[in-house]
């Protein structure tokens, strides 16, 4: 078994990194676009601790510390974000959001527009099953 070198857990770090920007940069759903940025925060993370290790010393992975506690104050406030945007237009894809741009910037008109919503199917509704009876009065009896 062959000691893992510097080299692996650099290339490893570099693939998590551009793997998660091109999620960023391809993908329209406001939550995979989260978790691609966490991808890449990680990648940068595990880059640091590489380098740290390889020199002897604890500065990558005090740094790595940092990175994670802001990556996991960072989820904190981009869920609730994406929720409040979810509540709000009931889509996570970014391209309904072109109102939260500069006011002197030109929106974008995306090439694949989204799908129109399918309409609503109808409530089923009960056959009749035949005219409602007749009611007679009855006799009211003392007994």
């Amino acid at each position: 078994m062959s000691p893992v070198n510097l080299e692996n857990y650099l290339l490893f770090g570099a693939a998590l990194l551009l793997l998660g920007m091109a999620g960023f940069l391809a993908l329209r759903n406001m939550i995979l676009m989260f978790l691609s940025a966490e991808m890449m925060l990680q990648g940068v993370a595990l880059n640091l601790v590489a380098f740290a290790r390889y020199h002897g010393n604890l500065g990558g992975q005090v740094l790595t510390l940092f990175v994670v506690t802001v990556a996991a104050c960072e989820a904190a406030l981009a869920l609730a974000l994406i929720l409040m945007l979810y509540r709000r237009r009931r889509s996570l894809d970014v391209s309904v959001w072109q109102e939260l741009r500069e006011p002197d910037m030109e929106p974008v008109v995306d090439e694949e527009p989204l799908p129109q919503p399918p309409p609503p199917e109808p409530m089923p509704h009960l056959p009749v099953a035949g005219e409602e009876p007749v009611h007679t009065p009855r006799e009211t009896t003392h007994v």
